[in-house]
Formats: structure tokens, C-alpha cells, sequence
């Protein structure tokens, strides 16, 4: 899908600049929509809001919310509420408006003092990480936005706005996203984890350049476990090499014992996943198990 126009051009604010919030400006600036004023508090993200939304008015929240036809409230989940409920409070929301949080674990709950006076209310999570640079404007056009509404009106509207940026729009159900967003947490940040605990050990074991060891491994496992699902795995879990484990166990316990708890525990995962999909006999998948759980002299 392509970023294009397909719908009336509408005045934009931001409340904030962070890393979802001044990508998603500039995301709407660029097919038409007018940014009008974004709020910015840090040094952070008044560099952002230079970078990416240069021109645009930096003012307080009730400002951005009253000028705007579109209100996006990209700040930290906690925070909705609160915010919501103080612009409310202070006049600045109206009947009409179109107000959105980027909160994957919150939905249109939260934005309940908006549509109290007649506002229009959105949960529209941009499925994709953000460093809160350029290239994040251009990532946008390959991911997923996950909406959810109350009302045909509120799914219409952020399912065109989402196909405008260029994105996929998922309609998902008010009760469904905290698992979502506790599914897409274990998989993204966790992987980041992973792949920077990997790179440190071996960093450790003498590899100078481990990104581009691990690099054609780690894009063919995400692509192997995304087409195959658990028919992916491979490695000494599902081989059944109880020894290796071992011996896996012994050395990162010499290396850096932070990371055996993360180690035990991921092979468990990949042995009973294993198990339950027929790659694992029960019996060898109880020698590794049983290698696992054993204490390390």
C-alpha cells in the first residue's frame, strides 16, 4: 500500500514529541494532513520535533488540543487517563474531534472523558518499533495498525487514516489488548534482549565483528519460525543432545552466570513447545529437561 492522500486534509496536533508521536506527525504531513502544534517538553524530543516536524509550533497540550482536528496522544500509557481527563477539564477537547492514543495495551476506555463531550475516539497502536529518526516514516508503510473503536464511525475513520500512512488496519476487540500488547512486549523487547546478550558473549569468545555472524542466522530463524511456526526449531533442545545443554550451562555459568536463569528458561520453553508439536520424543525431551534442571557444580 502506498502513502497517498484519499480524504479531506485535517489540522494535526501532537501530544508528544517522543518517538511514536513525532514520527506519526511527520507520517501525516506527508500525505497532506497539516501538523498545527506539537507539544515538547525534553531535549529529546524538542530535537525530534526539529528533525521531523520542522516549522510546527511547540505549545503546551491544551494548546495542541484545541487547535486540532486530530488530536494523537502518543505519551506513555499511564499517562492517558490523566491527560485526557485534565484537557477535558481545561476546554480544550470538543464535540467532533478526532482523538487518538498510540497505547497498544489501552483502548478507547481511556479516551471516556472525550467522548463524554462528543469527540471521536480512536485506539490506533503502530505495530513496529521506533528509534524516533527518519527512516521510522518509511518502516511505517510495512507494518500493521492495530485500531480499536466503539462506534462504525471510529473504525471507519482509523482504518482510513491507517491506509493513508500506508499501513495495514486490524480491527481488535477493547478486551483483547493487553494480551496483544504482552505478546508483541515478549517478542520485540525481549528479542532485543536476547540478540544483545549473544552479541556480548561473543564479543567474550573473541569475535570481533558479531552482527555479521549472527546476522544471516537470526534473519533466517524470524523468517523460519514466522513461515513454520514451530517446525522451525532446530539446535540441541530439539535434538535431544542433553550433553551440549550441559555443557552449555557450565560454560555461560563461567562466562556470564546472568545469563544462564534466560538460558534454562528459553530451553525449557523450546522443549516442551518441541514436545507438544511431535518434533521431541517425551522421553528424550525428559533428558533434557532433567539436564536442565540440574545444579551446576
Amino acid at each position: 500500500m502506498s502513502a497517498e492522500p484519499t480524504g479531506p486534509r485535517l489540522r494535526a496536533g501532537v501530544i508528544s514529541a517522543g518517538r511514536v508521536g513525532s514520527v506519526l506527525g511527520a507520517a501525516l504531513q506527508r500525505v497532506g494532513h497539516e501538523v498545527v502544534g506539537v507539544s515538547a517538553v525534553s531535549d529529546a524530543s524538542l530535537r525530534r520535533a526539529e528533525e521531523l516536524l520542522p516549522g510546527v509550533p511547540i505549545q503546551p497540550p491544551d494548546v495542541v488540543a484545541g487547535n486540532a482536528e486530530l488530536l494523537v496522544l502518543a505519551i506513555p500509557d499511564d499517562a492517558i487517563p490523566g491527560m485526557v481527563q485534565g484537557l477535558a477539564s481545561a476546554g480544550a477537547l470538543r464535540a467532533s474531534q478526532l482523538v487518538v492514543h498510540t497505547s497498544g495495551s489501552q483502548g478507547v476506555a481511556a479516551l471516556a472523558p472525550a467522548a463524554a463531550l462528543g469527540a471521536l475516539p480512536m485506539a490506533m497502536h503502530p505495530a513496529m518499533t521506533f528509534t524516533g529518526r527518519s527512516e521510522d516514516v518509511d518502516r511505517l508503510s510495512d507494518a500493521c495498525m492495530v485500531i480499536t473503536a466503539d462506534e462504525i464511525t471510529g473504525w471507519s475513520v482509523a482504518e482510513s487514516i491507517a491506509i493513508e500512512l500506508g499501513m495495514e488496519p486490524v480491527r481488535l476487540p477493547e478486551e483483547a489488548r493487553p494480551l496483544y500488547h504482552a505478546a508483541l512486549t515478549h517478542g520485540a523487547n525481549h528479542l532485543i534482549t536476547l540478540v544483545n546478550e549473544c552479541q556480548q558473549l561473543l564479543r567474550d569468545a573473541g569475535v570481533e565483528v558479531p552482527g555479521r555472524v549472527m546476522a544471516p542466522l537470526l534473519s533466517a530463524s524470524l523468517d523460519n519460525a514466522l513461515r513454520l511456526g514451530d517446525r522451525a526449531y532446530t539446535g540441541p533442545v530439539v535434538r535431544g543432545d542433553a550433553g551440549t545443554v550441559r555443557g552449555h550451562l557450565r560454560t555461560l555459568s563461567d562466562a556470564d552466570p546472568d545469563v544462564v536463569p534466560g538460558y534454562r528458561e528459553l530451553a525449557r520453553r523450546t522443549a516442551f513447545r518441541a514436545e507438544r508439536s511431535g518434533m521431541l520424543r517425551d522421553d528424550v525431551a525428559a533428558r533434557v529437561r532433567e539436564a536442565l534442571d540440574e545444579e551446576q557444580a
